[in-house]
């Protein structure tokens, strides 16, 4: 990790991240040493709070902007691909990992997994509601195999608002099957709106997940036909 406070002009090394107790047991299959930062989540309610995913091994935080780092804890996510904060809900964090769903309450010191109604437990990519910090989709697969490359995949996305069940959120997406899972993006100007991206195209939710519309826009070969790695929304 590398912090740059001249807007990219000097780096500094955040070599404390390497340090944490865990990171010996960090690990990327399918061999030892090849461990990455997978995500990086800025706290979009505390300034210089911020969320690292280590593909594979740890989530772990700093709440000093990287001066010094807290290690993972038990019960928490070992495999994140994408960590999700909400201004609405100050302390809330929320993964997607290779070993399920995770939320917690009081900024990753404990966990849990609410994980009624997933049928598909492998997740790539998370967005949350920006009106509403109880209203979360996930895209969720059987494992790598299935999430990424179009010819074997088979992806769904999944939906939840407040204490219920998870349940499948497919209207208006390409059917599971050769689809690559998608990844999400939201903006805080656009309430109850998500946009997701997958090998099929760029689909938009106006209403929170429930269903989604293609969107019919041009892209410079080959396009999305690989799938995406992720999503942003740009505020202007």
């Amino acid at each position: 990790m590398f912090r740059s406070d001249t807007g990219g002009d000097d780096w500094v090394d955040l070599v404390g991240l390497g340090t944490l107790p865990s990171s010996g047991t960090w690990s990327f299959p399918p061999r030892p040493n090849t461990h990455h930062v997978r995500w990086i989540e800025v706290d979009l309610s505390v300034a210089d709070r911020v969320f690292v995913a280590i593909e594979a091994g740890a989530l772990v935080r700093t709440f000093d902007g990287g001066r010094t780092w807290r290690d993972r804890v038990r019960g928490g996510p070992y495999d994140t691909h994408t960590a999700a904060t909400h201004p609405l809900a100050p302390g809330r964090i929320y993964s997607a990992a290779g070993d399920g769903y995770f939320e917690s309450a009081d900024a990753g010191d404990s966990w849990r997994s609410p994980e009624d109604g997933l049928k598909h437990l492998y997740l790539v990519s998370v967005a949350v509601d920006p009106a509403d910090p109880d209203t979360v989709v996930v895209s969720a697969t059987d494992g790598p195999g299935s999430a990424y490359l179009p010819r074997s995949a088979e992806a769904y996305v999944y939906r939840k608002t407040g204490l219920k069940q998870w349940e499948q959120a497919m209207s208006g997406l390409p059917e599971a099957r050769g689809t690559t899972a998608s990844r999400f993006a939201t903006h805080s100007g656009e309430a109850g709106v998500i946009y997701a991206a997958n090998n099929r195209g760029l689909f938009r939710s106006d209403d929170a997940g429930r269903s989604w519309k293609a969107l019919d826009l041009p892209w410079p070969e080959p396009g999305l036909a690989d799938g995406v790695e992720a999503l942003a929304c740009h505020p202007e």
